[in-house]
């Protein structure tokens, strides 16, 4: 059923009416005051936010809800755990969607992009924004594959709180090990969720104790199930002593009897919560001491008299503090357990006045926000995604960037409903917003209010650091909180159907590279041909296809090659000299200058400068030399691959005056690369930890296969009824593996893949490669 939204501005002062029209003709009237509200719906929403009912909110209220009634979540997990289904349920039950969407049927809200719907798997992160029983949500569904991490990392960086998804029927996957390390770097409070307890093989049991041994974390369990796969119907909520049954003939799962749990009605299903209730009180009580004092006074005797109220307060805390996680089940295909689930997030994760950010005390209640992620719109342009910490975001207000040094001025302000969006006249501190106008702010850059106020900003952080005796780096990195961007493991020429479309192939790029820092393009010197840079061969199918149906281009993929490094095995030195006239001007350079390998790895050159090299000389032209350096090592002389875990000694530097800084740079790196030349080079190739989940029938053809791969196997661990094979593999090794994998094993065994490291191939391995590479060039 499709709901048509129309929204007649009467002034600028008012809207006078909200028009709701759908098959049944029901119209819903409403005044909001103060602002224009301008909707672009082309889904069934069924209300815009706060219009729940017939109830109607105040504008303030439905845009600036209290901070403490905010939730920023995510939510994350391994491929095909059910995160997409999880949301789309979230959002029915909610009230935003008039009907289920389904990952199969491709009309999910999340997954709104093209290559998404027809992979049944999420690319982008997607925001979506929501009320349930008076709190705001904004939720951020994240990708799975390992392709698109840094999208997983963009978001955690700006999330209060998280959902782990996880499959019951095989506990912590590959996958989840990443995303929950994510997580733990930025201090991520979370929610576990064990979906699809009505598969076949699902064990709530075997799930929690992954939990444990895996991740290394303190499960609280919040509820058992009540029956498991085929007999899954519902759950017990242990810390309200009450049972949760969900009709199975009613499809949308939206009505569920909630039942308290009486030792008469069922005396084994009673006595089971009762124990699995004092064994919460007991976990929580030695993790919080405040609950402790309370559990040993007032309810010592008896624990069954503690109040839910008590309980559920705790459990916020020891959240919060992240010694635990609460564990919650259900089955978000068949509509089990979600609405719970939405309670607990509301109930048990922090808003953004609880979380601990340092660097707002240096802004003292004036704006800094974060971009996170930036959209390429065709109507809009840029769409810059920002999480607000402090302060308040208009439009047409003017803003300073200060990674990026510059002043721009947002447009429009727009409140996220994955590709629908509904515009706004402010939003406050803790709360997610889309920007429109943004023409150089880029994922990672902080926003603030003006110049002054970083300056402001920095000069407190300055002051903070000596009072603590931190370096004044330590607080730069503070306030220019941005996000790791990996490096890329596979490279192609790229090339468009004709030398007039290039400059669109290149700005087309230009839009993806600012959406998508993972992605790198670069000019080959030699060929003079484009290369594309990314995260595996999913990435770069889904980059392809994406210039093809958004920019309109038919660009033609030159053969996919490993991202392969180089590194030095001795110690060389080298001189070199640079004496050029150019107009009336001598530029004159002589550099000596030593290579050797590190100790630690290092992906850039480490560069050190010796005792005979003056100070006064290094200060003037220390960033020529650096850059010298650094380009020197991007090509290396067997593969032209980067050059990776090597110290870049200067021992000697002579300037003829007037020499300019370019000249500098170009002596040094010939130099180097002089260097490099003359000493015993090895190649290093990227190293793949590989997961394979498969039945036992099919596990020796399976270890035949990655043996003929030089696949280095660790183990093989029992996961319910399958083998779970983990292993080291070549990337080279694994490409067009997933084809592979299908046919030995009749479509039936599963692989995730993770970048591990950079490792020397052996002489042999080497010299193949080299000679492939001489006699295809």
């Amino acid at each position: 059923m499709l709901a048509y939204l129309r929204i007649f501005a009467v002034n600028h002062q008012k809207i006078s009416s909200l028009h709701i029209n759908n098959m049944c003709c029901c119209k819903r009237r409403a005044s909001l005051k103060k602002s224009e509200l301008h909707v672009l719906f082309g889904r069934n929403y069924s209300s815009l936010p706060g219009l729940i009912g017939n109830d109607v909110k105040s504008l303030h209220s439905v845009i600036n809800p209290p901070i403490a009634k905010i939730r920023n979540i995510g939510i994350m997990a391994h491929i095909d755990a059910g995160k997409t289904t999880t949301t789309e349920r979230i959002l029915y039950y909610s009230g935003y969607t008039r009907s289920l969407g389904d990952v199969d049927d491709g009309d999910t809200v999340t997954d709104f992009m093209a290559q998404e719907r027809e992979r049944g798997i999420t690319i982008q992160s997607a925001a979506v924004t929501f009320d349930w029983k008076g709190y705001r949500i904004n939720l951020i569904d994240t990708p799975g594959h390992v392709d698109f991490t840094l999208e997983v990392e963009r978001c955690l960086r700006v999330l209060d709180g998280a959902v782990a998804v996880f499959d019951a029927s095989a506990g912590v996957e590959a996958q989840t090990l990443t995303v929950w390390r994510q997580a733990d770097k930025h201090k991520i409070p979370r929610i576990c969720f064990l979906n699809k307890m009505d598969k076949t093989g699902a064990s709530f049991n075997y799930a929690v104790e992954s939990i444990k041994e895996k991740l290394k974390a303190k499960p609280l369990l919040l509820q058992f199930p009540i029956g498991e796969a085929k007999t899954f119907k519902g759950v017990v909520d242990i810390v309200n002593k009450e049972k949760l049954l969900w009709n199975s003939n009613l499809d949308d799962g939206k009505d569920f009897e909630r039942k308290p749990l009486l030792e008469t009605s069922d005396t084994e299903l009673f006595k089971k919560t009762i124990e699995a209730r004092n064994t919460l009180i007991e976990q929580v009580a030695d993790l919080d001491d405040e609950f402790a004092d309370l559990v040993l006074g007032e309810f010592s005797e008896n624990f069954d008299l503690l109040p839910a109220e008590k309980l559920q307060t705790a459990i916020h805390r020891v959240t919060v503090a992240q010694v635990a996680v609460p564990v919650l089940c259900g089955s978000a295909l068949k509509n089990k357990g979600v609405q719970p689930l939405l309670d607990a997030i509301t109930m048990y994760l922090p808003s953004p006045e609880e979380r601990n950010y340092e660097f707002l005390q240096w802004y003292k209640g004036d704006l800094c926000a974060l971009a996170f992620k930036v959209l390429h719109d065709k109507q809009r342009g840029p769409v810059v995604f920002m999480r607000i910490y402090s302060g308040m975001l208009k439009p047409q207000l003017a803003i300073h960037n200060i990674n990026g040094n510059c002043t721009e001025r947002i447009s429009r302000l727009l409140l996220p409903f994955a590709d629908q969006h509904v515009e706004i006249p402010s939003l406050t501190a803790g709360n997610i917003a889309l920007t429109v106008g943004l023409k150089q702010t880029a994922t990672g850059d902080t926003i603030v209010s003006s110049k002054s106020s970083a300056l402001a900003a920095a000069r407190q952080a300055k002051r903070e650091g000596e009072k603590k005796h931190k370096q004044n780096r330590e607080a730069d990195r503070l306030l220019l909180a941005g996000v790791e961007i990996p490096e890329p493991v596979f490279f192609c020429t790229i090339e468009p159907p004709s030398v007039a479309k290039q400059p669109d192939l290149d700005r087309a790029l230009k839009c993806l590279q600012r959406e998508d820092p993972s992605l790198k393009v670069r000019l080959d010197p030699d060929s003079g041909q484009t290369i594309l840079c990314g995260m595996g061969e999913l990435h770069i199918e889904i980059i392809h296809d994406r210039i093809k149906r958004e920019y309109g281009l038919e660009t033609y993929l030159g053969p996919l090659q490993v991202a392969y490094r180089e590194t030095i095995l001795n110690s060389v030195r080298a001189t070199d000299t640079l004496d050029r006239i150019l107009g009336d001007k001598r530029h004159l350079v002589t550099v000596e200058l030593e290579a050797r390998p590190t100790e630690k790895p290092s992906v850039v050159p480490v560069i050190e400068y010796g005792e005979s090299v003056s100070e006064d000389l290094l200060k003037a032209s220390q960033e020529a030399i650096e850059n010298g350096i650094h380009s020197a090592c991007l090509q290396g002389p067997l593969l032209g691959s980067p050059i990776q875990d090597v110290v870049i000694t200067l021992h000697l530097l002579v300037i003829h005056p007037g020499t300019s800084t370019t000249m500098i740079s170009a002596c040094v790196s010939r130099c180097v690369q002089k260097a490099l030349k003359k000493a015993d080079k090895q190649v290093l190739e990227p190293l793949m930890n590989l997961e394979v989940t498969v039945i036992r029938e099919y596990l020796s053809p399976v270890l035949a296969d990655l043996a003929q791969r030089r696949g280095n196997i660790q183990e093989i661990q029992t996961r319910q009824d399958n083998k779970v094979v983990i292993a080291f593999v070549p990337l080279a090794e694994i490409m067009g593996y997933s084809t592979v994998l299908r046919t030995l094993t009749s479509g039936s065994a599963t692989f995730a893949i993770e970048l591990s490291t950079y490792q020397a191939m052996s002489p042999q391995d080497q010299r193949i490669l080299l000679t492939r590479r001489s006699g295809s060039s």
